[in-house]
């Protein structure tokens, strides 16, 4: 290992940023301008690159385009606008840069600018407060390991910077020091756990290595190990002989060429990974990560610096790979809306209103009491709104592990039927707010803060729960390399059916983990509401901002199952977060056609692109026994009104939008009682049980418009 100390800062930039380009090739020119013509398909209005997908810009695909360029000898058009946007946007809230910090998307930045010939001093202030290694908490990882990526990332920003190496690195030095093997490879956890490497994280741990000027001990099998990675096909797997989601990849044979590189050795069957980087090339002019998905810039950055480090001139390949499959819309099917992790307390007619109200058509509850799901459904059958209430739980507190890779919780988020004579009961121990525990379907992790293997939860969590018509939904994960292992797994073996994508508050898994879009046309992507609060009226945010479109032939849950099953699922955005502008997450391009097509029939904005379909109040009768209802009286009636009002995302009142003019029953004004807690905010009238029919108006203003609307409640008392 070279001695950092030793190493210029002109010998350091090819080493960190573009290696292997000493071995330059000539591409072929039609093949240079059909690639390039590719890339600039990606290019959007903010002056960056996004995905395919997606119609805003992103520093990850910025990163790939512009590094693709690099890789071709192309300079980039409109250089000047893509540094600005790579210096200047960051894809996740500000906050994230010191809470589990995703260094990486910093790397991004700063490597693009490189490559554009542009300055990276304007980071060197928030480098400079990275002295030690991330802290992470033990609620998302068991034993508070950081994600290794993230570090080396952080470490090779300081080296580009001059901030390292130096006598202040200790924590660094002693961070990637305690996680190598015995055979040089490196991983997520400490090496003395005696678990293996990962192709992935061994190159990152030798790049941050160098970065140190770490003194590692010779290591003389590592090339030995890394090409046992190389499997049949010509592309390499993440470790030898794995077996979890163990399939070849470009971002596993980038790292094992790169690896090879620095050992000054080469593949054992260089030609045929040469010939499989090419069977991946697309007729758009871009690269699959692997067969059977789509092209991205990122799997076209690393595919092209690939063929660079193999000295290799591509060629048409006789057999491209195979495609995502894309599935047609059998004739008969219309789009049906399914919110997963809705609210699963507080007021069940209030749900059934934001349901009728937002056309949502299957409504899994989190982690509903028991009793809750019944009273809903028995609520909306009564009023004959077409929504089914399901289970959509989250279960906190449960870990589990793979080896060397860290032990995850935030994994358990499933979507489940609800069956009343399945004999569904409470989940062991009580909720995270204190309530008792909630219904579940079979096969509930019975212990909770303890790490299961893997294995362990896959065959007694996931198995029964698949059996009994339920799924597992993919929440987040930080850990790109413990991701790509359990996703490529769920595509093969069905463990997880769905990613989550759209989240409550201002977050998109698709953008502080853009890995994800690797499995877009493998897996469906669904929107997350994860909800949080007392009471589903203050989660309207939400319900009334995202949501997952499913096509089916009806909204019932074996349907849905089907959507699943046959990747007719997709998710949609559009509210204060984007802007009012409709941001989708999946779907192939035959789905979202269909999607557009039938907007006006599904979508909950006006032409202004404002909130169009949220109810602005919710006025409820109220009688003695009523269970999961606030302001309920022990005798006579009781009306209660709640106003359309902003919200956070721990399901609390904000700001109003909407005020009371008058409320009157039987034509008679009168004065209810204002209540206002942390939690809550409504009006409360109690009054006696009168015999005959009666009717209550309440007469709302719209605060942003002064339009006035109503909201009415009718009943007969007692002959």
């Amino acid at each position: 290992m070279n001695d950092g100390h030793s190493i210029t800062r002109r010998t350091w930039l090819p080493l960190l940023c573009a290696p292997a380009l000493s071995a330059a090739i000539a591409w072929p020119e039609e093949f240079r301008r059909q690639t390039a013509r590719y890339l600039e398909s990606h290019r959007r209005p903010e002056g960056g690159y996004g995905w395919s997908s997606e119609v805003v810009a992103h520093i990850t695909p910025t990163f790939g385009v512009v590094g693709s360029y690099h890789a071709l000898g192309l300079d980039a058009p409109d250089a000047a606008r893509t540094a600005a946007f790579a210096r200047d946007v960051y894809p996740v809230p500000e906050l994230r840069r010191k809470d589990r910090p995703l260094w990486r998307l910093d790397f991004e930045q700063v490597q693009t600018l490189l490559w554009l010939g542009r300055p990276i001093d304007s980071f060197r202030p928030l480098a400079s407060t990275w002295t030690r290694p991330a802290e992470f908490t033990k609620r998302y990882e068991f034993d508070a390991n950081p994600v290794f990526q993230h570090q080396a990332m952080a470490v090779r920003i300081r080296r580009l910077l001059g901030l390292s190496p130096s006598d202040a690195d200790g924590p660094w030095r002693d961070y990637f020091q305690a996680r190598r093997r015995q055979d040089g490879a490196f991983n997520t956890t400490p090496a003395s756990d005696g678990s293996p490497g990962h192709i992935m994280n061994t190159l990152w741990g030798l790049q941050a290595a160098e970065c140190l000027a770490l003194d590692l001990s010779p290591a003389p099998k590592l090339s030995e190990w890394v090409r046992a990675c190389q499997l049949p096909s010509g592309g390499f797997t993440y470790a030898p002989n794995a077996t979890l989601g163990a399939v070849d990849d470009l971002a596993y044979t980038w790292c094992a060429l790169h690896i090879l590189h620095r050992l000054g050795a080469q593949p054992a069957q260089a030609a045929r990974c040469a010939s499989w980087i090419e069977s991946l090339y697309t007729p758009e002019g871009g690269f699959q990560d692997r067969p059977g998905g789509e092209p991205n810039p990122l799997a076209t950055y690393y595919a092209l610096d690939s063929l660079l480090l193999l000295n290799h001139t591509p060629k048409p390949s006789p057999r491209p790979a195979p495609r995502a499959p894309r599935t047609a819309i059998p004739s008969g099917y219309e789009l049906f809306s399914m919110q997963v992790e809705a609210p699963g307390n507080g007021s069940p007619r209030d749900a059934v209103l934001l349901a009728q109200s937002l056309g949502i058509h299957l409504w899994t509850a989190k982690n509903p009491p028991l009793g809750w799901i019944e009273e809903a459904q028995s609520v909306a059958d009564a009023a004959r709104v077409p929504v089914r209430f399901a289970i959509g739980n989250e279960e906190y507190g449960t870990y589990f592990s793979v080896s060397g890779l860290g032990c995850y919780s935030h994994l358990v988020d499933l979507v489940a039927p609800f069956h009343p004579s399945a004999n569904q009961s409470a989940s062991p121990g009580p909720r995270a707010d204190g309530r008792p525990g909630f219904v579940t379907p079979p096969g509930a992790m019975p212990k909770l803060n303890h790490p299961y293997r893997w294995e362990e939860f896959r065959d007694t969590r996931i198995a029964p729960l698949r059996k009994a018509g339920g799924r597992m939904v993919w929440q987040f994960l930080e850990n790109e390399e413990l991701t790509r292992a359990l996703l490529d797994d769920a595509v093969q073996h069905g463990s997880y059916s769905a990613i989550a994508t759209f989240h409550f508050g201002n977050e998109n898994f698709l953008h502080s983990q853009p890995y994800l879009h690797r499995w877009l046309g493998r897996l469906p992507f669904v929107g997350l509401q994860d909800a949080h609060g007392q009471e589903s009226w203050w989660w309207g945010n939400q319900l009334g901002g995202f949501t997952t479109l499913f096509a089916a032939k009806d909204a019932s849950w074996p349907s849905w199952l089907e959507a699943l099953d046959r990747n007719l699922v997709m998710a949609v955005r559009h509210d204060a977060i984007t802007g009012w502008k409709t941001h989708y997450a999946g779907g192939s391009p035959q789905l979202r056609d269909f999607v557009r097509q039938r907007e006006p029939r599904w979508r909950w904005w006006d032409a202004s692109g404002a909130q169009a379909r949220r109810p602005a109040a919710s006025l409820v009768l109220l009688r003695p026994g009523m269970r999961y209802e606030t302001g309920v009286p022990t005798e006579g009636i009781a009306l209660r009104l709640r106003l359309w009002q902003e919200n956070t995302g721990q399901g609390l009142p904000r700001e109003p939008r909407a005020e009371l003019v008058r409320l009157r029953v039987d034509g008679r004004e009168v004065t209810p009682q204002l209540i206002e807690t942390r939690n809550d905010r409504y009006y409360l009238l109690n009054a006696p049980d009168q015999p005959g029919a009666h009717r209550a108006e309440a007469e709302i203003r719209i605060l942003a418009s002064g339009a006035i609307t109503t909201a009415s409640a009718q009943w007969t008392g007692p002959k």
